[in-house]
């Protein structure tokens, strides 16, 4: 049987792809948790975790559960089973099974969240909205499609993610004319004032006032929930880990949707 790398070889597989020292400064990235010289063999890919997200890689055998947001945001003094948090951590260590936080190092890389998204959604012509320190690299996607109207782009990005309780919002004339689109995975609203140029941004957690004003000044937006833009970039991840590691390592792409929402009425 192929020998299966180990922990510290698959974490500088990740660090080269979305180096931590790109990361946001507020932010927390990195390995949360897990035994430099252990094997892996399975690793869980996910967006959130949560309890039900570290029970799945407990029961599947996992070594290894790779995240996009961090666990812990702000600093702790102990992770005790009395808190949820800590209700995850525990389960994790239980199973002996690491934890690795790609946040916004994965947003902005190549092959990382917001170009994951632009992907699934049919995009072409990719290319940063605020270039990065890099070629190729930098905050958000922008791109064209085959001319459409945002009605109609709007349900082919609805049917391109996961379903979730909340669905998507639009906002504009869903017959206005779209063949170029701007992007940013995750909450994106820091961002409108320079995709004014595009027929339609696309981004999640848009809040009244900011998108109020964007389509005052005849811009278009379609809303979407923050777990499903963000999961588009799990099974590209779960690719490139095969394509690294080949039958060294077993991936698994989480079906639990954590998107926090749970009806719309």
């Amino acid at each position: 049987m192929p020998t299966s790398p180990t922990l510290s070889a698959v974490t500088s597989l990740l660090d080269d792809w979305y180096p931590p020292a790109t990361a946001d400064a507020w932010d927390a990235v990195g390995l949360v948790w897990g035994e430099p010289s252990q094997p892996v063999s399975k690793v869980l890919l996910a967006v959130d975790p949560t309890l039900p997200v570290a029970e799945e890689a407990a029961a599947w055998g996992a070594d290894l559960v790779v995240v996009h947001h961090p666990l812990f945001l702000k600093g702790v003094h102990g992770f005790a089973a009395t808190t949820p948090k800590g209700r995850t951590l525990s389960t994790l260590v239980s199973a002996r099974c690491a934890l690795l936080t790609a946040h916004t190092n994965a947003d902005q890389a190549l092959g990382g969240v917001s170009e994951s998204l632009a992907l699934a959604l049919g995009l072409g012509s990719l290319r940063p909205l605020v270039p990065g320190v890099s070629d190729d690299v930098g905050t958000g996607r922008a791109g064209t499609v085959e001319p459409t109207t945002l009605g109609a782009f709007a349900e082919s990005v609805a049917a391109a993610l996961p379903a979730t309780a909340a669905g998507i919002r639009v906002a504009g004339d869903l017959d206005r004319p779209v063949s170029s689109v701007a992007l940013c995975g995750g909450a994106g609203d820091f961002l409108l004032d320079q995709v004014a140029a595009y027929d339609v941004y696309v981004t999640s957690d848009l809040r009244h006032h900011p998108a109020s004003e964007f389509l005052e000044k005849g811009g278009a937006l379609i809303d979407i929930p923050h777990w499903a833009a963000e999961w588009t970039w799990l099974p590209v991840l779960a690719r490139r880990l095969n394509e690294a590691l080949g039958d060294t390592v077993e991936t698994r792409v989480s079906e639990i949707v954590t998107d926090p929402w749970t009806l719309r009425l």
